[in-house]
């Protein structure tokens, strides 16, 4: 007579957990919104750009030099676009006054950026409330 196993939902619930944890990071890692150019019916044109969010802790961080965030992947480097919009989470702007006390090393952010090249180009950073 072959064993039973007295715990047959075990297995089931440990590959249920690891791919519930699995998915929340690679959703927490990017999100990308795709915009295009349309051309209309009277020749005008209707332009979008990609832009993608990615979230980490900031690792280093020079205004205007440097900005490195340490993510699922590991430490990514951005460059700064011609402006960035320095925001909370519920829209609020952090005016140049408020930066030095509100991006630190160590913070939580989110990114929203352009890819140009092999460059990552900030236009957005979004930190906690």
């Amino acid at each position: 007579m072959e064993p039973t196993n007295p715990h047959p939902m075990k297995p089931t619930l440990f590959t249920l957990a690891f791919a519930l944890i699995a998915s929340s990071a690679v959703i927490a890692q990017d999100s990308t919104t795709t915009k295009t150019t349309t051309v209309q019916a009277d020749g005008s044109t209707d332009t979008t750009i990609k832009t993608t969010t990615s979230n980490g802790t900031l690792t280093e961080y020079v205004p205007g030099t440097t900005f490195i965030l340490k993510e699922v992947t590991g430490p990514v480097t951005y460059v700064y676009g011609k402006t960035v919009a320095y925001v909370t989470k519920s829209g609020k702007v952090i005016t140049q006054d408020m930066l030095n006390t509100r991006i630190r090393v160590g913070n939580p952010v989110s990114v929203h950026y352009v890819t140009d090249g092999n460059n990552r180009v900030i236009s957005r950073v979004v930190v906690d409330d």
